[in-house]
C-alpha cells in the first residue's frame, strides 16, 4: 500500500467502524439493562397496583370453586406492535385461580411467592413479579414475556445500525475527499519538485504549507543550498586547480626545452634544477589537490584512535619538504608524552600540512619547532617557525582555498592551510593561527590533546 491518502482513508474508516460497532455494542448492553430495570420496576408497580384495587374492593373476585376467574383491568398499551404486553393473575393460597386479566394464560405463571422468577409458560420465557397479600390470602403474579424485551432493545439497535448503512458511505466519501484535500500541499510539493530542472536549485516555494510538511520543505531548500554551494565550491576548485597546474607545467616545458637547447653546461644545470622545482611544486600541489577532494569526498572520518603525538608527527614529517634544505626540526620532550585521540589519517594529513608550510615560509639555516602551548584554551599542539608570519588583514583568508597572500612560497599552493582547516573541522578540532611575539614567525596549532607531562625540549633532525 503505497498511497499515503488510501492508507489514511483505510485507517479512518477502520477507526470510524470499529468506534460506531464498539457504541452499538456498549448501547445494546446498557440500554438492556436499563430496560430490565425500568420493565421490572413496571411490574413491581403494576403487582401493587392491582394488590391495592383489592383490597380497596374495585375488582370482585371469584371466591367459590367453579365460578369463573375475575377479569382484571389493566392498562391499555401505548405503542402499536407491544400490546398485552403484561399479563396478571390473581391466585388464592390453596391454588385456585380467581382473577386474570385479559389474555394472560390460565395456567400460573410463577411458583414463587414473592419477588422475580423468569419461568417458562406455553413454551415461552416470561418475567414475573408475584406479590402476597396474607391478609386476603391471594397471589399477585404481574409478568411480561422476554421475547418482547428483547424485541425492544433489538429495535432499538436497528435504529442505530440502520442510519449507519446510510452514513457510512456518505462519511467514506467525506473522509476520502477531505483526505486528498488535506495532501493537497503535498501534492503541489511533489509537482514543484517535478517540474525542476537538474539545474534549479533555487528554493521550494508552495506558498504557507501546513507544520506537516514545512520540515519536509525547509529540509530541502537546506539541501538545495548545500548542493548548489558543493556545485559552486566543486567548479571554483577545478578552475583554480587547473589554473595553479597550467603554471608549473607550463614552467616545466620551458625549463626543459632551455635544458635541451643549451650548449653551455652551466646553463643546462640551472634549467635542470628548475625543472626539479617545478617537478617538487607540481608534485606537493598534486598531493594537495588529490588530499583536498579526499576530504571532501569522505562521508565518514574514520575509527578514532589513541596516537602518541611526538612519534606521530617525526612519522609524519620524515619526507624531505620540497625546495628546502638546512632547516632545523625540534620536537618538544612533552609531546612524545602527550597523547590525543583522532583519527590517524586526518592527524598525519594536518601535521604534514602544517610543518610543510612552517618549513616553506623559513628562512635557511631556520628553526621549525613543535611543542605544547598551554597558553591557548584549550591547550593546543603546536608548530612555530621563523618566517614573516601573516599579516593581520590576512589572517582570516588563509585557510580560504588557492589563497595565496603578500608572504607566498615560491612553491606554495594556496591549499596546505586549507587542508588542514577542512580536516581539524572533521575532527572537531579547533585551529589556531597566531603570529610570534617574540620574534617574526607563525604559531599554528590544534587543540585535541588528552593528557601531557612537564616539559622538555628534544632536537630531533636538521634536514
Amino acid at each position: 500500500m503505497s498511497s499515503i491518502r488510501t492508507r489514511l482513508f483505510i485507517i479512518l474508516i477502520a477507526a470510524t467502524t470499529l468506534i460506531w460497532l464498539f457504541a452499538t455494542a456498549w448501547i445494546y448492553l446498557d440500554t438492556k439493562r436499563q430496560l430490565q430495570h425500568v420493565l421490572d420496576t413496571r411490574l413491581m408497580e403494576a403487582a401493587r397496583m392491582v394488590g391495592s384495587l383489592v383490597t380497596s374492593g374495585e375488582i370482585a373476585l371469584s371466591a367459590r370453586a367453579g365460578e369463573a376467574p375475575a377479569s382484571i383491568p389493566l392498562p391499555e398499551p401505548t405503542h402499536v406492535g407491544y400490546e398485552r404486553q403484561l399479563s396478571c393473575q390473581i391466585w388464592s393460597f390453596d391454588g385456585r385461580l380467581i382473577g386474570r386479566s385479559s389474555g394472560a394464560p390460565e395456567t400460573a405463571l410463577s411458583n414463587e411467592t414473592s419477588g422475580f422468577s423468569e419461568q417458562e409458560v406455553g413454551g415461552e420465557p416470561w418475567r414475573v413479579y408475584a406479590f402476597a397479600d396474607r391478609d386476603r390470602g391471594i397471589r399477585v403474579l404481574v409478568g411480561d414475556r422476554l421475547g418482547l424485551r428483547d424485541r425492544l432493545v433489538t429495535d432499538l439497535v436497528r435504529g442505530l445500525v440502520l442510519p449507519a448503512i446510510v452514513v457510512v458511505p456518505l462519511l467514506a466519501f467525506l473522509i476520502w475527499a477531505s483526505v486528498g484535500r488535506g495532501l493537497r500541499p503535498l501534492r503541489r510539493l511533489t509537482q514543484s519538485l517535478k517540474a525542476r530542472g537538474p539545474e534549479d536549485l533555487s528554493a521550494i516555494n508552495v506558498g504557507n504549507p501546513p507544520s506537516e510538511i514545512r520540515p519536509v520543505v525547509d529540509a530541502l531548500n537546506g539541501l538545495f543550498g548545500k548542493v548548489a554551494a558543493a556545485r559552486e565550491h566543486e567548479r571554483s576548485f577545478t578552475a583554480f586547480a587547473a589554473h595553479e597546474l597550467r603554471t608549473p607545467l607550463a614552467g616545466l616545458r620551458t625549463q626543459v626545452q632551455v635544458a635541451l637547447a643549451a650548449r653551455d653546461p652551466e646553463i643546462r644545470e640551472g634549467a635542470l634544477k628548475q625543472t626539479l622545482v617545478a617537478v617538487d611544486r607540481t608534485s606537493r600541489l598534486v598531493r594537495q589537490l588529490l588530499a583536498m577532494s579526499a576530504l571532501d569526498a569522505a562521508a565518514e572520518d574514520g575509527e578514532a584512535q589513541e596516537i602518541v603525538v611526538g612519534p606521530a608527527i617525526e612519522e609524519a614529517t620524515a619526507s624531505r619538504t620540497p625546495g628546502k634544505t638546512g632547516i632545523r626540526v625540534e620536537i618538544d620532550l612533552t609531546l612524545h608524552q602527550t597523547t590525543v585521540r583522532m583519527n590517524r589519517e586526518l592527524f598525519h594529513l594536518v601535521v604534514r600540512n602544517l610543518h610543510e608550510n612552517a618549513v616553506q615560509h623559513s628562512p635557511e639555516g631556520g628553526l621549525v619547532r613543535w611543542l605544547l602551548d598551554g597558553d591557548t584554551r584549550p591547550p593546543s599542539i603546536t608548530v612555530e617557525d621563523e618566517g614573516p608570519g601573516i599579516p593581520e588583514d590576512e589572517i582570516n583568508h588563509v585557510t580560504d582555498r588557492f589563497f595565496r597572500g603578500r608572504h607566498r612560497s615560491p612553491v606554495g599552493s594556496g591549499l596546505g592551510l586549507a587542508i588542514v582547516d577542512t580536516a581539524l573541522k572533521r575532527a572537531n578540532a579547533s585551529f589556531v593561527l597566531r603570529n610570534r611575539q617574540d620574534r617574526p614567525g607563525l604559531r599554528a596549532g590544534f587543540g585535541v590533546f588528552l593528557s601531557k607531562a612537564p616539559a622538555g625540549k628534544l632536537s630531533i633532525r636538521s634536514p
